[in-house]
């Protein structure tokens, strides 16, 4: 095929590309400009001297200090008895220059171009600013070291949560491992002797490898720590104190004091007050599409006190607003916003990575009132082919009224201008929801997504639907929790009718097949995305698709099967309606038509479980019949008014039958594939007739996106091979090619 699989970088779990490290490395702070415009201090010398640096290590708070020019005027070699007096006359002469407001400006400006400048430049600079050359020589060299000193104690930071991350899955793997059966069934699950599975062997493996780690990292953090900590400081104290702490370690990182970021939440939680419930002429609803439009220069105008002087922004502006009513209490839904794992798992098609970095406020009371928050995001559409948004953020939660909330997210100045600007810079201005209690378990949310974005490239397919709003906006986020809510409801409920339940028997049956089926499709949605937790590499397939293909290798993840797993994804744009499409895929009669997998073997569906309102939402386990064998198939169809998906897994019969009696199903291994459906975001009129509320403003193509996921070897320490490549090459193109067939839609 000509694809040299040499030049694709393995995918090893280890311990330095790990989730947590990639999440905040991605984000290393660029400091340097704000410490050093608050002290206007020169920097200068011709190395950081040791008790210089050491002002870092114990107190972040001022740039680098070192010796001006007339320090080197005197002899730096001392010998004899003559080192204690020329040590008081060097302290004696030791004296700084600050540098103007304008120098500052100007070398920062340079330095975020360039942090190396050659000769050339800073000899221009000098010039410019009426400095030395060996002064402007200074300044820079002592940036860079403090920069280098700060990456350190971030990296301390990131060290100790992949720490505590460690300890988290040891303690997983011990329960595991000493679970001597299942509750529901009484079935024996695992046995710690000579029979014990390959399966449970390797976890003991794995249990043991992971201690080896967690002594490498108390080891680390030794090393890296600010603080010196006693030998006979307990874990547990010293993790306290970690804690205690850290508000002030980002305070210093980027600058921020408490003060500072509880003025802006409370300023940003007006201006969104006001951006959700004025109507016109701030925002004017489209005559074509019937989707609300901010009129800006009217944004200006009104919110005048918040953007003083500022004027048209450089950058892509993104706006829209959305009410909807979702079936869930107040409690919960602002404690789903304010736990970042409970927030990730309520949105997966559109958060890859997210992370509490600090927390500023707790709040008080049940609903945590006033609690205050800094959080990093990285924001995904389901290709490989749309770059990630990467944002950070203030969350806050605030009671307007005794049935109001609101969820407010702001970028802050300062934490943006410290990010890589490698990165796809995103802010959020004053953006997030009014929720407003209505009792009996449901809330009206108005959401509002107000974002500025540097532009970046976007292939052409997805240039509309990701210009136009669609793709992170308003309609997209709200659309996505009342699925949620939907999901959650039916999760729970306790009478639901049999129409909506069939194959089960048991209540606990249902919840166990549910959950397992919320974990394939946030584990489908957590594959295929543009994330840094992957590296694609681009093919052509026969048939002149471009599929991008990626690998990795699972270690201990007992949810998926141990070995290298091979990823491929695949984006096309189709002129088909995206609900004749998602039909079309979840009809398990049309099942052989597309699926190639299924060798045109007969599908019987086993049960049938509702998961939501619309009948698209739902989960049901398929049996494959052919003349050989039978395939069990896990499948989850989820449809809302923005996208829809069909994801799929095989399962071993002996695991389903267990998960169908209430088992526990979190260690049954899954892998899945499946479909995301998009609107091609080209909006036309109303359709004159219309059997589904959604296909209102849904005329046009759809953006459609199949990704497949193989275990190539179940070895972890294989190597990929170029027929694994080829075979799934195939897959994707087979399985393109029968959907083009069956509806009648082939290429000409």
């Amino acid at each position: 095929m000509g694809v040299n699989m040499s030049n694709t970088p393995p995918h090893t779990k280890d311990l330095f590309s790990s989730p947590v490290l990639s999440l905040s490395l991605a984000g290393i702070f660029r400091y340097a400009g704000e410490a050093a415009e608050t002290s206007g201090m020169e920097m200068a010398g011709d190395e950081v001297r040791q008790e210089d640096t050491a002002d870092i290590s114990s107190d972040n708070s001022g740039p680098v200090r070192s010796r001006s020019e007339e320090d080197f005027d005197c002899d730096d070699v001392h010998d004899g008895d003559d080192k204690d007096n020329n040590d008081k006359n060097r302290k004696k002469k030791r004296k700084y220059h600050r540098h103007t407001t304008e120098q500052i400006r100007e070398m920062e400006a340079l330095f975020k171009e360039s942090p190396h400048p050659d000769e050339k430049q800073r000899q221009k600079l000098s010039q410019q600013l009426g400095l030395a050359p060996r002064q402007v020589k200074f300044w820079f060299q002592n940036r860079r070291t403090q920069i280098k000193a700060l990456q350190e104690r971030h990296e301390n930071s990131l060290l100790k949560t992949e720490l505590d991350k460690l300890r988290e899955e040891t303690k997983a793997m011990r329960e595991t491992i000493n679970k001597s059966c299942c509750p529901n069934c009484g079935m024996v699950t695992a046995t710690i002797d000579a029979s014990m599975s390959t399966e449970e062997k390797q976890l003991l493996i794995e249990n043991a490898k992971l201690k080896a780690e967690v002594e490498k990292l108390r080891t680390a953090l030794g090393k890296f720590s600010p603080r010196t900590t006693s030998p006979t400081t307990s874990s547990a104290g010293h993790d306290e104190e970690e804690n205690r702490n850290s508000l002030g370690f980002y305070s210093v990182l980027f600058g921020l004091d408490k003060s500072r970021i509880m003025d802006v939440a409370n300023r940003a939680t007006e201006e969104l007050i006001k951006m959700a419930t004025m109507g016109e002429p701030l925002w004017v609803r489209s005559v074509e599409t019937g989707r609300e439009i901010l009129n800006y220069d009217e944004y200006v105008k009104e919110m005048a006190a918040e953007n003083s002087g500022s004027e048209r922004p450089k950058t892509f502006i993104e706006a829209s607003r959305e009410t909807e009513v979702v079936f869930m209490d107040l409690p919960r839904l602002l404690q789903s916003f304010l736990d970042v794992n409970q927030w990730k798992e309520m949105f997966p098609c559109l958060i890859s990575k997210a992370v509490t970095v600090d927390v500023i406020s707790n709040g008080e009371g049940s609903n945590r009132n006033g609690a205050v928050q800094l959080m990093f995001a990285e924001l995904q559409m389901l290709t490989p082919m749309v770059p990630t948004r990467e944002v950070y953020f203030v969350r806050c939660c605030k009671q307007l009224s005794d049935e109001q909330w609101a969820i407010v997210d702001v970028s802050i100045d300062k934490v943006e201008d410290n990010i890589d600007a490698s990165l796809v810079k995103c802010r959020k201005r004053p953006s997030g929801c009014i929720i407003e209690d209505k009792s009996n378990g449901h809330c009206k949310v108005i959401w509002v997504e107000h974002l500025e974005c540097q532009k970046s490239t976007i292939h052409t397919m997805y240039r509309t639907i990701v210009n136009s709003g669609l793709a992170f906006g308003a309609r997209h986020w709200i659309a996505t929790l009342q699925l949620h809510c939907e999901r959650l409801v039916f999760y729970m409920a306790t009478n639901v009718p049999m129409k909506d339940s069939t194959g089960v028997a048991t209540l606990a049956g249902r919840k166990s097949i549910l959950k397992l089926a919320q974990r394939m499709t946030w584990s489908f949605c957590h594959a295929i995305g543009a994330s840094s937790f992957h590296t694609w590499t681009m093919v052509t397939s026969k048939t002149g698709e471009d599929i991008r293909i990626s690998s990795r290798k699972n270690l201990n993840d007992p949810g998926e099967p141990l070995g290298v797993i091979l990823s491929a994804v695949s984006s096309v744009w189709l002129p088909v309606s995206t609900n004749v499409l998602f039909d079309f895929l979840r009809d398990e009669a049309r099942r052989s038509e597309w699926d190639i997998m299924s060798s045109g073997g007969s599908v019987q569906s086993v049960a049938n479980l509702a998961k939501g309102k619309d009948r698209g939402n739902v989960v049901n386990i398929q049996k494959i019949q052919s003349k050989d064998n039978s395939v069990w198939i896990l499948q989850d169809s989820c449809t809302s008014a923005y996208e829809s998906m069909v994801v799929y897994a095989p399962v071993e019969f002996a695991g389903i039958q267990s998960v169908l009696t209430g088992c526990d199903s979190s260690n049954l291994a899954i892998l899945p594939s499946g479909f995301s459906i998009l609107p091609d975001g080209i909006e036309g009129r109303p359709l004159v007739i219309s059997s589904r509320q959604e296909e209102k403003y849904t005329e046009g193509g759809s953006l459609f996106t199949m990704a497949f996921q193989i275990l190539v070897n179940p070895s972890p320490t294989a190597k990929l091979t170029t027929e694994s490549v080829e075979s799934v090459n195939n897959l994707v193109s087979c399985t393109l090619r029968n959907i083009k067939t069956s509806l009648q839609c082939e290429d000409g």
